[in-house]
Formats: structure tokens, sequence, C-alpha cells
């Protein structure tokens, strides 16, 4: 389109008016002015932004053939804005010492700059006095702007465009597109007149998936995964699902399903997906500290492709509550093992076995969890999973040893709109999850449930202050406190519950055996408000609120605490280093307490 309205329109280079001028700092390019007639700020400062020439002038390039390469190139760059902004009549000059950029050969570059003085006219604001596109599928919304008496930018032709044919694609017509355009502009009236047709050209089916850059994985997984419908209506949605079902399995360090350029008699469309396989192996570790809690250091091994069908196999461990105070070291190992496409191309099948060793204030625990989970994508933000497991509890008490067994159902939904999962500015996650559990032997049968919802909203263009809010609700129903695991149930204090208040602070004392114990109901809230100081230094400041039960989420006795904080962040790559200091506001606790980690606290 840029270039029919190039021959339509021309570029003209007459006018020198100056309104605005921007001096560039000594040490970058020495002299470059930069004028606009009018005194419209807003068309000036988008054409400041669109600057090649003020871009290379703040990146302090005084090479005078790097200049002058930039100043022939920016009339384009200008006149692009110009058209965005509706304006067909505006007039551009950029002068080298006295001479036309535009005017001076290649061969002729300056060799020396001495100063550059470019002046823009954008001339009147140009109306739609004709917006016609057609013909259009049924239920194509075209930009509201694309009418007539509107404003005339160019990108709102191009929007209309591609929604009309997107709007033919999503019905199978695959290889719609624009073959006719007549856009002119009346420079006596400042309108411009755009007619586009749109050729639909015949529906399509799927035909096969040819598949290239595939080393490892074999070629009928690939198949499988990706889950094209071969045969059925071409859509452009299912296209998308099935290059998203590839990556999914971080297999692929590329893909790219390409449609070909010829349709297959008699309405077949043939799909070939490009991929790029990632390295095989891959290693991550982490390391959390805090006052009470001690150090936890974390690490996993991964291998992407293990049986060259998908397959992930992960081993990962952890070592918590180094130099705890008033508790010994955790221990725990696990294995697990994906395969991507199992029963579905939209389910992932995850066998996991964990041992795992925990030396509490109130108890030493060593367990075992064997179990079958399938996860199933509704969409890239929306997942469920159901599965079955097994697990076998030794709990040592200081006047006592239990051992439970017990077989669970777990499923659940997650939700995640997060803009950024490792530092969301906008957005909400929600995962909610349950388990029926049976018991053997001494242990109790019950239901426990599980709910954390989170929600940020950033103020602001750049999202400078950013209001994050978390509610967390933990419940074991129908068996008693001695009768489950102490893992069923739920202490508050600490890291992840109520920052300030000293690790697992808050829990129960049985009135018989005077052993203390988590309650079967936990209720947990978090408010932090989290500004930006500069693009890599952050300040937070935070309030936890914890409250657990005997009985039920709510029921029995209840005992709350709450804790406040200011903390630090760090930008990196990989997520915000954290760093909270926080003090009890209720419920007891005296010391304030120090946190130290990767990625927010929630």
């Amino acid at each position: 389109m840029r270039q029919n309205m190039s021959r339509i329109l021309g570029v003209c280079v007459l006018f020198s008016g100056a309104q605005l001028v921007v001096d560039a700092p000594a040490r970058a390019l020495d002299q470059l002015d930069f004028n606009v007639k009018g005194d419209d700020d807003k068309v000036a400062d988008t054409l400041r932004d669109a600057s090649l020439l003020l871009a290379a002038q703040a990146e302090g390039n005084t090479n005078p053939q790097d200049l002058f390469a930039t100043a022939r190139a920016e009339y384009g760059r200008l006149l692009g804005s110009l058209y965005a902004m509706g304006r067909y009549s505006g007039v551009i000059q950029i002068k080298i010492d006295g001479r036309e950029a535009a005017s001076i050969a290649p061969l002729d570059a300056p060799k020396q700059i001495g100063k550059i003085t470019l002046s823009v006219d954008p001339g009147p604001e140009f109306r739609f006095s004709k917006a016609a596109i057609g013909p259009l599928a049924a239920d194509t919304a075209l930009p509201k702007g694309f009418a007539v008496g509107k404003v005339a930018k160019s990108d709102l032709v191009s929007a209309a465009a591609s929604a009309a044919v997107d709007g033919w694609r999503n019905v199978g017509h695959a290889k719609a597109d624009v073959t006719e355009q007549d856009l002119t502009a009346d420079h006596r009236a400042n309108t411009l007149a755009a007619s586009l047709r749109i050729t639909a050209g015949p529906r399509l089916r799927f035909g096969a998936l040819a598949v290239v850059g595939n080393e490892r994985m074999r070629l009928n997984r690939i198949i499988k995964i990706a889950g094209l419908p071969t045969g059925e209506q071409f859509s452009p949605e299912e296209l998308e699902d099935a290059a998203e079902r590839l990556r999914r399995t971080g297999v692929f360090s590329s893909v790219t399903l390409i449609e070909d350029d010829r349709i297959t008699a008699p309405d077949t469309l043939g799909i070939t997906a490009k991929l790029a396989e990632e390295k095989l192996r891959r290693y991550s570790f982490g390391v959390e500290v805090a006052s009470s809690e001690g150090a936890k250091i974390s690490g996993y091994w991964l291998h992407r492709n293990l049986f060259g069908g998908g397959e992930r196999f992960k081993v990962e461990g952890e070592v918590a509550q180094i130099g705890a105070q008033g508790s010994g070291k955790d221990y725990s190992l696990g294995f697990s093992l994906d395969r991507p496409a199992t029963l579905t191309p939209d389910a992932t099948g995850t066998l996991y076995f964990k041992i795992a060793h925990q030396d509490e204030a109130d108890y030493v625990q060593d367990s075992a969890q064997l179990g079958l989970n399938f996860t199933y994508y509704f969409s890239r933000d929306l997942t469920a999973r159901a599965g079955i497991e097994y697990n076998m509890h030794r709990v040592k008490y200081p006047t006592r040893t239990d051992e439970f067994r017990t077989l669970g159902l777990p499923f659940g939904v997650n939700w995640d709109k997060r803009n950024v999962k490792a530092d969301a500015t906008h957005g909400y996650y929600i995962d909610a999850g349950a388990r029926p559990f049976y018991g053997f032997g001494g242990t109790d049968s019950g239901f426990t449930a599980a709910l954390d919802a989170r929600a940020y909203y950033g103020f602001g263009d750049t999202d400078r202050v950013t209001i994050a809010g978390r509610l967390q609700a933990k419940a074991v129903l129908g068996a008693s406190i001695g009768k489950v695991p102490p893992d069923y149930l739920f202490y508050s204090g600490g890291g992840g519950t109520v920052r300030g208040q000293a690790y697992q602070a808050l829990g129960f004392v049985n009135p018989i055996t005077r052993e203390r114990t988590g309650g079967t109901g936990f209720i947990g809230a978090s408010i932090e408000v989290r500004t930006r100081v500069t693009e890599s230094i952050g300040i937070v400041g935070f309030y936890d609120y914890g409250q657990i039960a005997s009985d039920g989420l709510f029921g029995g006795t209840t005992k709350s605490h709450a804790g406040a904080g200011l903390g630090i962040r760090y930008a990196t790559g990989f997520g915000p280093i954290r760093l909270d200091i926080a003090a009890p506001v209720s419920g007891g606790g005296k010391k304030p307490q120090i946190y130290i980690g990767i990625g927010q606290a929630f």
C-alpha cells in the first residue's frame, strides 16, 4: 500500500520552516536541528520517536557515512509516520551542510558532516471520502475507524485489509487475498478515497503434514503431537494450535508451520512443519534464604526427548531448612516422566515418584509418593488435571511413631492470565484443586481442597506502580487432625504464608498428648505495592495475614497473625532477585525476619 500511495502522492522536499528545535548533546552529533511546523505536540513527538537521525544522535554515532545513509533512509521513515497519522501532503527536507540529502549521489557521500537540518511540514489531516472493501465473509469485523469522515490513517486501511482476509480464512478460504486496491488522495479537499477488492478463493481442507528439521524426534510422534486435523476444513486457529502443541513439548527451539503455495487438487492445502530442535539436556538450580527457615537449595536435571517421542524426564532435588531455627534439614528427591499427546493431542501424561525426609520441630517424617497424572490443555491459559496417587508416611512424634497410607484422586484447574509469569503487572492467576483420599489402617479418609488466587494491576503506560494481591485457602475435610499425615495439615508463618512471622509459628497443641500440630484449615491474604525506581531496581511494601482452624476451613478453634515489611527487587533476565525484611504486626512474634530469593513472592 505504501508504495502505491507514494506513486499517487509523491514525496515533496520543498519546505524549510522551523518551529521545534532539538539540540543534540555535544558528545553525540554536534549539530542536528529537528524542526516541525505547527503547534501539534503529538505530531512532533511521533515524528521524533520515528526519526532514525535522532536515534543515531542518542547513540553517539558521528560516522559521516553512517549519518549520510541514515539521512537518506529518513525520508521514507518519516513519510510512513505521516501516512500513519493520516497526513498525505507532508513536506520533508533534510539538509547536510546545506545540501539536500536526497540530491547527493551515493558515490559523492560527504567525508565530513558538520550540521544536519531536518524540517517537516506535516500538512493537514486527511479524512476518508470513501472506505469500501469487499466482498466480506459473514461476521467479519472491520476496524471502526475505517469509515467515511474518519481520519484516513494508513494503518486503518491495512487493518481493514487484514480483517477482511482473516474473515475469509477463518471459514476455510486459506488463499483469500487483496487483489485490487484503489487509493486516491484529493489534496484540495484533504480526503482519501480507499477501495479494496478481496478474492476469497476456494474453501480448502488440511492436507498431510510434512516435517523438516527433525533430527532425534520421531516423525510419527511429531504428527501425533501436532494433531493437525488432516482432511478437515482449513482453520488458522487449528493451525496455531498445532504449532503450540509442538512448542509446548520443549523439544524445539523453533516451530513454524508453513502453508503450501499451491493447492493440491481438488481442495487440500499441504502444511510443512519447519522445526529446530533444542539441546537434549538442561540443568537448573535455585537458592532461597530466610532468617528463621534457613537456606533452601534446589535443582533439577532435564532430558527433553528421552525416547525420541518428546518424553521429558526430570530429576529434581532439594535440601531445605539449612541452618533453620528449631528444626533439622529437609531432603527430597523426585523423578517424573512427561509424555505429550497421551490419549489426545492436548493431553500430557505424567508418571512421578518422590521420596522425602522432613525434620520439623514437631515431628520427623519420611515419605514416598507414586502417582500418574493427566493434564489437558484447553488453551495456552487454561488447563485441567486429574490423576491417582499413593502416599506412604512414617512419622516420629516426641511420644510415638505413626504410619499413614492413603490413596488419592487429585484433580484441579489452572487459569493463568498473567502478562509476565515471573514479574506480572497485569492479569490474574487461579489454581484450584481437590483430592478425595482413602486411608488405610488407622488413617482417616477424607477430602482436601486448595485455592490460590492472585491478581495484578499496573498503573501508567510503563506500569511503574503495580498492586498485587493474593488469596489462599486450604482445608482437609472429613478427617481428624491426629489421623492424617502432618503434611496434610496447615501451619502459618514464613515466606510462603506470613512474612515477618517465624516459620510455622502458628499451630495447635494437642491438649492430651501436648504435641504441636497443624490445623485442618488455612486462610491467607497478601497485598503488595510494587514500585520501579529505575529500570532494574524496585521497592515493595507488603502486608500478609494468615489464619488456621482446627475443624475444617473455619470451624473449631481459630488462630491468626499478620506481618508487614519492605522489600527490594533487582531485575534480571530470569526474574527479579528478591530481598524482603518483615516484622510481626499481630498474633505474637518479636523478631524481624529476612527473606532472599528469586522471583516475586507471588
